[in-house]
C-alpha cells in the first residue's frame, strides 16, 4: 500500500512539471561567389535570392598589387565575410569558385578562404566550379597563313 501511494505521488509530481519547449535555431544559408585570379581575390556573399550582403576584394586589404592573389590575404577577406555573414544571421554557405577565364585551375586564395570559413564555424554545404570554358571563339588575329615574322 505504501508503496502504490508513494508512486502517485511521484507521478502527481512529474505532471505538474512543465518542460519549457527548446527553441531551434533557425539555419540561414548565403552564397559565396569566390574569383580568384593569379592577380586578386573578389569575395561576394549574396542571400538565395542573389542579393547581394557583402562583397570583399584582396585590394581592400592589402595596398601592395603583388599581395592581393596571397592566401593570408585570402583568408583576411574571409574573415571580414564571416563578421558580415554572423551579422546578417547566416549559418551555412554554398560556394561558387570562378577562376580567370579559360584557366585550368583558380588562383592560390581560393582553399584559404574556404578554410578560414571552415574554421568560423560556417557549414559548407557545397562547392561548385564556375569558371567559363571557351568554345572556339571568335576568329584569331593574323589572317589564313598566320603570323609571320
Amino acid at each position: 500500500m505504501a508503496e502504490q501511494a508513494l508512486e502517485q505521488e511521484i507521478k502527481e509530481d512529474k505532471v505538474g512539471i512543465k518542460e519549457k519547449p527548446k527553441k531551434e535555431k533557425q539555419e540561414r544559408i548565403g552564397i559565396l561567389n569566390i574569383y580568384t585570379t593569379f592577380n586578386n581575390t573578389v569575395i561576394n556573399l549574396t542571400d538565395m535570392s542573389g542579393k547581394s550582403i557583402a562583397k570583399f576584394s584582396g585590394g581592400q586589404s592589402t595596398k601592395q598589387d603583388r599581395l592581393k592573389a596571397n592566401p593570408t590575404i585570402a583568408m583576411f577577406i574571409s574573415q571580414k565575410i564571416a563578421e558580415e555573414a554572423r551579422d546578417n544571421g547566416i549559418t551555412g554557405f554554398y560556394v561558387k569558385v570562378r577562376a580567370k577565364t579559360g584557366q585550368a585551375n583558380p588562383g592560390p586564395g581560393t582553399h584559404a578562404a574556404i578554410k578560414s570559413l571552415t574554421r568560423a564555424g560556417f557549414k559548407i554545404l557545397s562547392i561548385m566550379d564556375t569558371t567559363r570554358i571557351p568554345r572556339g571563339g571568335p576568329k584569331k588575329k593574323g589572317g589564313r597563313r598566320g603570323r609571320r615574322p
